[in-house]
């Protein structure tokens, strides 16, 4: 475990899976909706941010992204985006974040008028302000935007190519998110072959709803890069006794390609545990197996998901981890790392990166 004397919170930390319409202040919630008359459950932020958090603590995936019509409903202006993206920022730097990939689905921010341009203009310029007010208080952070599409809807290609006409102003890869069970990557094929031929990056949501055959959909027709999630990879893992004190482990054929490829887990402790992701191994922090796969050599990572709907933050999951596996520092440098080389940075952004992570453990 982590040194007495080490704050967590203030180690340099990498974020790589974290939705903007899952990291909203509650306050801001309650703002954003008066004007344009939403109704929310409650005015009251304390009262509004319990609600989220139980809501979404309810074991099941389709229950969990239904909070989600609260938090998107406030974002359909561009000020309402551009406050929530610059809050965002600031809220990671508070956490430890010098570098976060920020996902979101554009096509789900078009109810009062927007294009779908518009709202990846708007989701920038709230980036860039919320760097430039980190940047007054002292501090440095890097963030780069994820275009994701919605699995159960049918504008896949139509989002990849939104993503590849912003990759200048801030974009630095796509992902596919939603219902995962009964929704293969395969139905977005064309958008995954647009990107492939645009040299776009690729993390694909998998192995959270759904099992294995959902991950070889991710690596087969979306050509992943990462898997989001992708907790579920751990079904393609055998563990067996020899005698009592020798143990051995055998890897299927997608664990083993995701392992041998060094293809990244996008792991997010606590969601898995609301969401049930983890449910064939038990219902507690210590069944997750994330120390497993860490065990094994695979390329984990440590995210927040959804840091209202889940009440965490980076920090938060890092010290459960903590808690839970006996990890130190060590480890979570290990952690960071990961997620650097799993950036969707250029090689030499990634170098800079990593020593940045190097430097900040070594000080801290």
């Amino acid at each position: 475990m982590p040194g007495a004397g080490t704050s967590i919170n203030a180690l340099p930390k990498i974020s790589l899976h974290d939705h903007l319409d899952g990291g909203l202040r509650p306050q801001t919630i309650i703002e954003l909706a008066e004007p344009i008359g939403f109704a929310l459950p409650t005015t009251d932020a304390a009262a509004l941010g319990t609600w989220f958090a139980d809501q979404a603590d309810s074991g099941s995936l389709v229950e969990y992204l239904k909070t989600f019509d609260v938090t998107t409903g406030v974002m359909q202006t561009r000020e309402g985006l551009v406050r929530v993206a610059r809050e965002f920022v600031e809220d990671l730097a508070a956490d430890g974040v010098i570098y976060g990939e920020i996902r979101w689905a554009p096509e789900q921010h078009l109810t009062r008028g927007l294009t779908l341009d518009q709202t990846v203009e708007a989701v920038q310029e709230g980036l860039e302000a919320g760097i430039a007010l980190v940047a007054q208080a002292g501090s440095r952070i890097r963030v780069g935007q994820l275009i994701t599409a919605m699995r159960h809807a049918d504008r896949g290609l139509a989002i990849a190519e939104l993503a590849v006409r912003h990759r200048g102003n801030g974009v630095v890869g796509f992902d596919i998110a939603g219902a995962e069970l009964g929704f293969p990557a395969h139905n977005h094929r064309d958008a995954f072959d647009f990107l492939a031929k645009a040299f776009m990056p690729v993390t694909v949501h998998a192995g959270e709803a759904d099992g294995l055959e959902s991950i070889r959909g991710a690596l087969f027709d979306g050509r992943a890069l990462r898997l989001g999630h992708g907790v579920r990879l751990a079904e393609d893992i055998e563990i067996g006794r020899e005698d009592e004190e020798n143990t051995y482990v055998t890897l299927g054929p997608v664990a083993q390609w995701v392992r041998d490829r060094e293809i990244a887990l996008e792991l997010s402790p606590s969601s898995n545990l609301q969401t049930g992701a983890i449910a064939a191994w038990g219902d507690d922090l210590l069944d997750h197996p994330f120390d497993l796969l860490y065990q094994l050599g695979f390329r984990v990572t440590v995210n927040t998901d959804n840091r209202l709907m889940s009440n965490t933050s980076l920090t938060k999951e890092l010290a459960l981890l903590s808690d839970a596996f006996g990890y130190d520092e060590d480890d979570l440098e290990v952690f960071q790392l990961n997620a650097v080389q799993a950036s969707f940075l250029p090689l030499d952004e990634r170098e800079d990166l990593a020593d940045a992570i190097v430097a900040g453990f070594a000080t801290v």
